[in-house]
């Protein structure tokens, strides 16, 4: 997949107006450069016993100054828009993303915002590595909606420091009812635009698409 912007905690190079822009762009000079050859042949051709009208003549020359005056617009046009995407991408980094993406777990407590499941009588919080392995379950108040998580240390039988997927199961009579995803805040390092959908690349290197945050901070 292509990566047409992109905007970074390090400084960026300028860079070049994008392909899609840059390709109108040339078609619109390749139109304005058929249209003044052709008014040179027609000038070279024409009958010299019956010359072009200076009224006519007039008008196609306020056609080329037209035509020259919309390639330069569109030019600028075209500028703006990349800077102006640029702008929106390097608003999202630095700020904390609220996600359902991996948390960093055992380096400070967590703020985390659980689902809201109705009739649970129980809830535990299930820790999982990217590939599926449960390393800890941890029990929370069924009914809250948002808890400071700060699990044990490794040393006293909690996760060994790093990223987790973070999930909570609800139990009513024994029974699960409900697992969904924890969400969780991490800061956002860097944005870019792939195709229609902004990309957003959280601290630890993971993913997520920008129509995944549901929150702000920062």
């Amino acid at each position: 997949m292509d990566t047409l912007q992109s905007a970074a905690l390090t400084a960026a190079p300028n860079r070049a107006i994008p392909a899609k822009a840059s390709q109108e762009t040339t078609g619109i000079s390749s139109d304005f450069e058929t249209f003044l050859r052709m008014l040179t042949t027609q000038l070279q051709n024409q009958n010299p016993l019956e010359p072009i009208e200076a009224s006519d003549f007039a008008v196609q020359l306020a056609t080329f100054s037209g035509v020259e005056q919309q390639v330069r617009t569109n030019e600028l046009l075209s500028r703006l828009a990349t800077r102006m995407g640029l702008a929106e991408l390097g608003a999202w980094v630095g700020r904390d993303a609220l996600s359902a993406a991996p948390q960093q777990v055992g380096s400070a407590p967590m703020q985390l915002i659980l689902p809201a499941v109705n009739g649970a009588d129980r809830a535990e919080l299930v820790l999982r590595t990217r590939d599926g392995a449960e390393v800890g379950r941890y029990g929370v108040d069924p009914a809250a909606s948002e808890i400071l998580f700060d699990p044990p240390p490794a040393s006293e039988g909690g996760p060994v420091p790093g990223y987790y997927e973070i999930e909570m199961e609800s139990f009513r009579a024994g029974t699960l009812i409900s697992a969904e995803p924890v969400l969780g805040y991490a800061r956002i390092m860097e944005a870019r635009k792939e195709g229609d959908q902004v990309m957003l690349v959280l601290e630890g290197g993971h993913p997520v698409e920008a129509a995944q945050v549901s929150g702000l901070r920062g």
